[in-house]
């Protein structure tokens, strides 16, 4: 399997994501648009589970589920509510997404230092201050 199909995945999803959420009639609510998401979401899920998947007990691999999938729900849930609601105050799709996805990556080395003891390179740091400079640029 190929290395960057989960980048193209990603990539090719966002782009559909960002689309959509900007092009959300004004008139419904975000909330309401969120549950008609995630029962398209949870459907697809499970006919790709037992399509894809090895081992087709759905019930065992319930019972592996932790404290991870109450906090990925939630945190989905403030992804999906905070991109709709970016795009309903006036943030353009081009910079909007930009935006939020340059203050995460440079959070994200953060954490990858206290959580997971990754190692920050010059290189890197060079990069944060670039970011930095370009959330300036853009915004101005």
């Amino acid at each position: 399997m190929s290395f960057y199909w989960p980048i193209a995945l990603l990539v090719f999803s966002n782009i559909i994501y960002h689309v959509c959420a900007k092009s959300m009639p004004e008139s419904l609510d975000p909330l309401v648009m969120m549950v008609g998401t995630y029962v398209v979401s949870g459907i697809t899920s499970l006919i790709l589970f037992f399509a894809l998947s090895p081992e087709k007990n759905l019930m065992s691999q319930v019972s592996c589920m932790n404290w991870t999938t109450v906090m990925m729900g939630l945190s989905i849930v403030g992804f999906e509510i905070g991109a709709m609601y970016m795009y309903k105050v006036g943030w353009n799709v081009s910079v909007g997404n930009l935006v939020m996805s340059t203050i995460v990556a440079v959070a994200l080395i953060f954490v990858g230092v206290l959580v997971y003891k990754e190692t920050v390179t010059i290189t890197q740091l060079a990069g944060i201050g670039l970011c930095l400079v370009g959330l300036i640029f853009i915004n101005k």
